[in-house]
């Protein structure tokens, strides 16, 4: 199968050149745009959460030889998680090529977090079944860096922690929305509000979009642990 321009590109970016180029394809196709005859990459998703996990827990042990499994479960938390795997989707470009459908198009779906979180792992399993444990392995660690040697600086994340959090109250999802920006162009403050299915909300100020929403979450979860 013959890949477009994009995806060639994409293939020099993220360092493997694919034998079986459906494989790519499959993997940057969201369900919003899957069908019978072209399928999303759920399946793979699945996969390659598995396969990024035994990746990162051989490198943790080899990272670390004294530490204990209390010590490294929540540095694996911190590696394997949805938003660090989206980070990872982010500096490759990997929204640039997703295939997505019109609605997702319009909500910004190139951006979203959890989408761009469960494409990486499709892209694993996709290079672990194209190349095998040890292209998926190399893989892995080529694009996740010096994060494994991070991973104890990484473990505290308010934002992921709200959402285990809210995840296991059946809140589902927190949503964060910009409700106000004030200061100058150069130098912006946000403010941004946590809102969670039972009514809950939470605000918080910050130069910076992202600090914002990590203070907001630490807000969210001061009530929740009050309440």
């Amino acid at each position: 199968m013959k890949l477009a321009a994009d995806l060639k590109a994409f293939e020099a970016r993220i360092g493997h050149k694919f034998r079986r180029s459906e494989l790519l394809i499959r993997a940057v196709t969201h369900s919003s745009i899957g069908s019978a005859t072209r399928p999303d990459n759920q399946r793979l998703e699945f996969l390659g959460d598995r396969v990024l996990g035994l990746v990162m827990a051989e490198a943790m042990l080899a990272a670390d030889r004294q530490a204990t499994e209390g010590q490294l479960a929540p540095r694996f938390n911190a590696l394997v998680r949805k938003e660090t795997c989206a980070e990872v989707a982010r500096e490759v470009g990997l929204g640039d090529v997703l295939k997505l459908g019109r609605s997702e198009m319009l909500t910004g779906g190139r951006r979203k977090e959890t989408l761009l979180g469960d494409a990486m792992e499709a892209l694993i399993a996709a290079v672990y079944l194209d190349g095998g444990f040890e292209a998926a392995k190399a893989f892995v660690l080529r694009l996740w860096g010096d994060r494994v040697n991070e991973a104890e600086a990484r473990v505290y994340n308010p934002k992921s922690a709200l959402q285990e959090k809210t995840q296991g109250l059946g809140l589902g999802l927190p949503v964060y929305v910009e409700v106000g920006r004030s200061g100058p162009d150069h130098q912006p403050v946000f403010t941004i509000e946590v809102r969670l299915e039972n009514g809950m909300t939470a605000r918080a100020q910050a130069a910076g979009k992202r600090a914002a929403e990590t203070a907001a979450a630490e807000a969210a979860l001061a009530l929740l642990g009050s309440s």
